[in-house]
């Protein structure tokens, strides 16, 4: 038997060690956490690889729609999502690949009260004067205007969150549909945009954050029909309104997909790249494979500069839930570019130091 190795053996044995060895101390720290809060323990999942750099798509092979992602004080990932499980759950990650879930935002003690009998769907993470704040709708499915808006906060991205309330109603303001809410400060200037399929709007918040200046005020965001789910991402002088277009949950018939437009104005318009409406610029849709991709998550940033894009979507092979997805972003020529135009089945890992 030949044991002789070459000095690049040797350091590629010490990096998978060394890769191995971090991943087992995340595990041990998740284990003392759970046995805290008393949540499954965690494992790798099968499809992601340390030792090969490479994950697969979906990330989480569970059933967690509409993410909402924040990189919190303690380093690590947060994701929120509409309560597949109920209460609002939350998962925890050091490297957008591999999570664990944490509990979730609210008890049944504690559980907002905007309907009696809505569910909390599409929450916004943010972080505003050092509280965790959360965004949340509460709606019932064709309950357009039966749903609103509220607001809950917390000392730590676990939670738990204590509500404060609704913000409004759909009735309240005029807006049929007022859920999907998008927290974004620009120039001091704190809003909130919402709008689902009937279009879009935007208030000015409250210093605070915690309530809205004006309700009478809604202002409507131009050529924005047909499309929900705003997220606004500011790059190089331009904001870009990531949204998302057709049927979110009807399963392997979703026709969900990514749409994109820029503008110079946080209010808009926002134009695709031929200067039309924002729903004809596709940036991700369904094949084959994958079907329904949409209502993406906050970009993340990586320590090598490149832009990361989490949403959910639907396994062909497994069609038992929204599972969450993850892909690199691209620009060119100033506009985001997803590889192929569809959820990858496979890809490197970010990177994180």
């Amino acid at each position: 038997m030949n044991f002789s190795y070459n000095n690049n053996n040797i350091i590629s044995c010490l990096l998978r060690f060394f890769i191995l060895f971090q991943g087992l101390l995340f595990l041990i720290s998740c284990s003392s956490h759970n046995a805290l809060m008393g949540v499954e323990e965690p494992v790798i999942p099968e499809y992601v690889d340390y030792t090969t750099n490479r994950y697969r798509n979906p990330i989480i092979r569970t059933s967690l729609p509409d993410p909402s992602i924040i990189k919190a004080k303690d380093g690590f990932f947060y994701l929120y999502a509409t309560e597949d499980i109920r209460n609002t759950p939350i998962y925890q990650s050091q490297d957008l690949v591999s999570w664990r879930y944490v509990g979730t935002a609210f008890s049944e003690k504690t559980r907002p009260t905007i309907l009696d009998n809505g569910g909390l769907w599409a929450p916004d993470i943010n972080y505003i004067n050092g509280k965790y704040v959360l965004y949340y709708s509460q709606s019932t499915w064709g309950g357009e205007w039966a749903c609103g808006i509220g607001i809950a906060v917390s000392d730590s991205p676990e939670g738990p969150f204590t509500d404060l309330g609704k913000l409004f109603t759909s009735k309240e303001i005029g807006v049929q549909n007022s859920i999907d809410p998008f927290y974004m400060e620009d120039d001091g200037i704190k809003y909130l945009f919402f709008g689902s399929l009937r279009g879009l709007y935007v208030m000015e918040l409250s210093e605070d954050g915690y309530s809205i200046k004006d309700v009478a005020s809604p202002q409507p965001i131009k050529s924005s029909n047909g499309i929900e789910g705003t997220y606004i991402h500011k790059k190089d002088g331009y904001y870009y309104m990531f949204s998302s277009a057709g049927s979110c949950c009807n399963g392997l018939n979703s026709t969900y997909r990514l749409v994109c437009g820029r503008s110079d104005n946080i209010l808009g318009p926002y134009k695709s790249p031929s200067g039309g409406n924002i729903s004809s610029n596709v940036i991700l849709k369904g094949n084959s494979t994958f079907v329904g991709p949409g209502h993406n998550a906050e970009i993340i940033t990586d320590d090598n500069g490149q832009d990361w894009i989490i949403y959910h979507g639907y396994m062909v092979d497994d069609p038992h839930g929204r599972y969450v997805f993850l892909d690199k972003i691209d620009w060119v020529d100033g506009w985001p570019v997803i590889k192929d135009g569809f959820p990858s089945e496979e890809s490197d890992l970010p990177y994180f130091k």
